[in-house]
């Protein structure tokens, strides 16, 4: 994949959601994937580049995106209807996630590879859980939801790439 484009604040879309999800992935504090480069997306990109020896500028850039890992691959959405060892793996991490990051109300879930109506229920539960928009796709948001303390993510444990 080719080093996405340069970005800074008042930019929006794709490239920045894709900045976003590589600063939570890489710090503990950075919690916010909306597709809008406003002031706190800025202050976090400051942060990065200055604990990544960079040009502190608050500009998503090469330098920047190189050392964010941006030019690697994305991970898959995943919606009802989705087949896979990735589902599987989703499936595995929300059973053994109840009662920490996945609600203890959803039914154990049948590890099959198909992404049907109960594996999305136990993802609008682990949304709501996690306090973003509930809606039972597994995008950015969702892989950059935390599990545990030690700043794991769905994504870690579904071994979707990870930064860098």
């Amino acid at each position: 994949m080719a080093t996405p484009p340069t970005i800074a604040e008042g930019a929006n879309g794709p490239a920045v959601r894709w900045a976003q999800y590589k600063l939570v992935r890489r710090t503990l504090t950075y919690k916010q994937i909306d597709g809008i480069f406003g002031a706190v997306t800025k202050t976090a990109v400051e942060q990065f580049q200055k604990s990544a020896g960079l040009t502190v500028d608050g500009i998503v850039g090469p330098k920047t995106w190189a050392a964010l890992g941006g030019d690697g691959a994305e991970p898959p959405t995943l919606a009802q209807g989705s087949t896979g060892t990735v589902v599987e793996k989703l499936q595995t991490a929300l059973n053994e996630g109840r009662g920490s990051f996945a609600p203890t109300s959803n039914p154990v879930l049948t590890i099959d590879g198909q992404y049907g109506p109960l594996t999305k229920g136990a993802v609008e539960g682990t949304q709501k859980t996690g306090q973003i928009t509930v809606d039972g796709i597994v995008g950015l948001q969702t892989w950059a939801l935390p599990v545990h303390a030690a700043g794991e993510v769905i994504a870690d444990l579904c071994g979707v790439p990870t930064p860098g």
